[in-house]
């Protein structure tokens, strides 16, 4: 069995990696995953939070607002609603994030759905953690 599995890493707007990987840590919202090679199949949501993938060249963190990632034996694949580099995350873009996961929170909380208040508290809660890495 190889020691590497095939990552790739798109959003709407582009293509931000596509390597051979050792390891790809996941910030899966049911919780934090570790996929490596011959991984059980499984499909995760994302939270927002910060995405590694460790391989030959080193280790690559990416800051990752949601989506889903597919696991195989042989790859991870995923597909995130907006992602970037941890290198381009400024206070600005940071600031911009934490913005609109308190307006998400804002617009749950005037539904009245305590579910979607629950899940946009968590959310931002992950956004704001992404500032303290």
């Amino acid at each position: 069995m190889a020691d590497t599995l095939e990552f790739n890493l798109v959003s709407p707007e582009r293509r931000l990696s596509s390597v051979q990987a050792r390891e790809v840590q996941i910030p899966g919202t049911d919780g934090d995953l570790t996929a490596m090679a011959g991984h059980v199949p499984t499909i995760t949501t994302l939270r927002p939070g910060v995405l590694r993938v460790i391989h030959a060249g080193g280790t690559e963190d990416f800051v990752v607002s949601g989506g889903f990632a597919e696991i195989t034996a042989a790859g991870v694949s995923v597909l995130a609603e907006q992602a970037l580099p941890r290198a381009e995350v400024t206070a600005d873009v940071h600031a911009r994030m934490v913005a609109e996961a308190r307006e998400a929170m804002e617009a749950a909380r005037a539904t009245g759905d305590t579910t979607r208040v629950d899940e946009a508290a968590k959310a931002l809660a992950d956004v704001e953690a992404i500032g303290a890495r």
